[in-house]
């Protein structure tokens, strides 16, 4: 039987295999079905779920239809709690146990061992009170390089180099120490920020991310010092206030980013630098309210920090005084919630542990807030520290930020290989509930990687160094060329894939660079590419637009090394969208839905000429 080719056993994306696609409420059932080749005598079929939590379930399958050259199996699985399954189905037959394992190829493989599983994700959803993505997009902002109003500040910390020549590049090389100490600042603040959302608002933003905000004595300001205090260099609670409040006017939420899991070792909590007196901080007073939140090996000198990073020394998130301080009433969240903060994307969640990621998120959800996380990989299924994630199970987090996608899209524009760039694309989709998955950050660019156009066109990374970087930090005229045309179709997948788009500062100017602190250059007012900033504004307006498109499924068309044609679909609402999109050299022919060939359907985006798509080239239809 193993030998059997040119038939599908099993595909978990086909409703006649598994009656319900992706993941599962608890409390529904699932109908799977199995095919097997009529011509082999088979005793019995199971289908076996295996979890972390209990033992495996062993449920046989029954004799449900026939076909000329196949018999299926069919049995029903309740899903009557949380848990993250994963399954595949073993084969009795004349020649011996075999079993039905997943595949890249969607229908499984027969093998005579257990080999990959498919995922099942059964979760109990948030009842989230708002909607605080809104139906567009959400824009992250970087504060120190966005916008300076062009209010000078007072009470500024000593031991920042003031920088006044906007637009160049950051600091990149090590102080005479040899250190990278990332305290350069160009001076954007919130209120620069409040005068651009005209700006913000003509790109279809409904959200802003913005990165640290809190008092920090670096650039990035990922090393708190004060969790209830605005950098002086940013303004104050009242700047904050301000902007949350006409933020709001213009139908925008903003959402900070938490950093939870270390502070910085130059804070009013562990203070070895001194800034904040002799006798304050855990680094300086055995006695300290906040000696017990640090892990302390050898008192004071050594002690756990970040990836051994001695400025950001890690917080034991299972000290109950910090989880009140953090979660508590008048708590850090509670605080800025009350400012107006519409939730927090949380750094690092992969590091913190569960017994503070319960209560961070519940603290946020009763404050009627979003909480994303940082994860990197597929977060369905994430283990961290030899511990699965409960992150989807109910109770912890509404999203994440979605790098599976914005690895799957920059590779296939950059390379083709459609069954790689669907695989990836699917198997997200399938393994995460719905909820979560719509309020997922569709990025191209972050603080954290290359921007797009540089990731698409310029010279292979490698771990290259800082002088290396900078050196090709302008593409050439050429490169630049391309990389706008790349770039473009890679949005039309970021904007119209499920999910959110999350549209990184300056990737819509057209701003290039490699890793920090080459990302994190500034906004080029003045200097924009004005041909991309009307090409992401337009397609914001149109997502914007598609009231229908949040809770609609993803199916694809034809996805090919250079076509990638899917439609949204959402079945309650009778509403529909069609993208195609040619990242080839030469004209395409594509087959275009039948619903969408009708006098109802409208071009969003793009021309359509018949069944041709040109070169380098997206459309977009909606049947209205």
């Amino acid at each position: 039987m193993k030998h059997i080719q040119n038939i599908c056993f099993f595909d978990s994306k086909n409703p006649f295999y598994k009656s319900q696609f992706g993941a599962v409420k608890v409390g529904e059932s699932i109908t799977f079905t199995v095919a097997l080749p009529i011509n082999c005598l088979v005793y019995r079929v199971d289908i076996i779920f295996e979890s972390d939590e209990q033992q495996p379930i062993k449920q046989q399958m029954h004799i449900d239809s026939f076909a000329i050259d196949k018999v299926y199996y069919s049995t029903v699985f309740n899903a009557d709690k949380t848990n993250l399954y994963f399954y595949n189905f073993s084969v009795e037959t004349d020649d011996g146990t075999v079993y039905i394992n997943a595949d890249i190829n969607k229908c499984g493989k027969i093998e005579e061992y257990s080999g990959e599983k498919w995922q099942l994700t059964v979760y109990e959803p948030n009842n989230l009170k708002d909607n605080v993505l809104g139906n567009g997009i959400i824009y992250q902002i970087f504060p120190d390089r966005f916008c300076f109003s062009g209010e000078e500040k007072s009470n500024i910390p000593y031991g920042r180099n003031i920088r006044d020549d906007w637009g160049n590049i950051p600091q990149y090389l090590p102080n005479e120490k040899g250190k990278i100490t990332n305290s350069d600042y160009f001076k954007g603040d919130l209120k620069g920020i409040e005068q651009k959302l005209d700006y913000i608002k003509s790109l279809g933003t409904t959200c802003i991310y913005l990165n640290p905000i809190f008092e920090a004595h670096s650039n990035h300001r990922y090393d708190t010092a004060n969790y209830m205090k605005i950098d002086p260099l940013l303004g104050n609670e009242d700047d904050f206030e301000s902007l949350c409040n006409k933020a709001k006017e213009k139908d925008i939420s903003i959402i900070l980013d938490g950093v939870f899991n270390h502070t910085g070792s130059d804070s009013i909590y562990f203070n070895r630098e001194g800034r904040y007196g002799e006798n304050v901080g855990a680094y300086r007073n055995p006695h300290s309210e906040y000696r017990a939140w640090y892990d302390f090996v050898d008192y004071p000198l050594n002690y756990n920090s970040w990836w051994g990073i001695d400025t950001l020394p890690n917080i034991r998130e299972d000290n109950e005084e910090y989880q009140n301080f953090i979660c508590g009433d008048k708590g850090v969240v509670q605080y800025w919630m009350s400012k107006g903060a519409s939730g927090f994307r949380l750094d690092v969640a992969d590091e913190l542990p569960d017994i503070f990621l319960d209560k961070l998120c519940k603290s946020i959800h009763d404050n009627n807030g979003l909480v994303i996380g940082e994860v990197w990989e597929d977060a369905s299924n994430k283990i961290a520290y030899g511990k699965r994630r409960r992150y989807f199970q109910g109770g912890q987090l509404d999203g994440v930020m979605n790098y599976p996608f914005k690895n799957a899209i920059l590779a296939y524009i950059k390379h083709g290989n459609g069954e790689y760039f669907l695989h990836q694309v699917s198997s997200i989709i399938e393994n995460y509930p719905m909820y979560i998955l719509e309020n997922c950050m569709n990025s191209l660019s972050t603080h954290d990687t290359p921007r797009a156009i540089t990731e698409l066109v310029g010279e292979a990374f490698h771990g290259q160094d800082r002088e290396w970087q900078v050196q090709r930090h302008y593409l050439s005229q050429s490169q630049y060329e391309c990389g706008q045309t790349m770039l473009k179709l890679a949005a039309v997948l970021q904007y119209f894939l499920p999910g959110t788009p999350c549209l990184y500062y300056g990737d819509e100017a057209g701003l290039s660079g490699y890793r920090d602190p080459f990302n994190r250059c500034c906004y080029p007012w003045g200097y924009e590419n004005q041909n991309l900033i009307e090409w992401f504004a337009n397609i914001g307006q149109i997502r914007n637009k598609l009231l229908f498109i949040k809770n609609s499924n993803f199916t694809p068309v034809a996805v090919t090394d250079e076509i990638c044609c899917f439609s949204r679909n959402n079945i309650e609402k009778n509403k529909s969208i069609f993208v195609a999109l040619n990242r080839g050299e030469q004209n395409k022919k594509i087959t275009v839905p039948p619903q969408f060939n009708n006098a109802k359907t409208v071009v969003l985006l793009g021309k359509k000429d018949g069944d041709i798509i040109y070169p380098k080239s997206a459309f977009i239809m909606v049947l209205d």
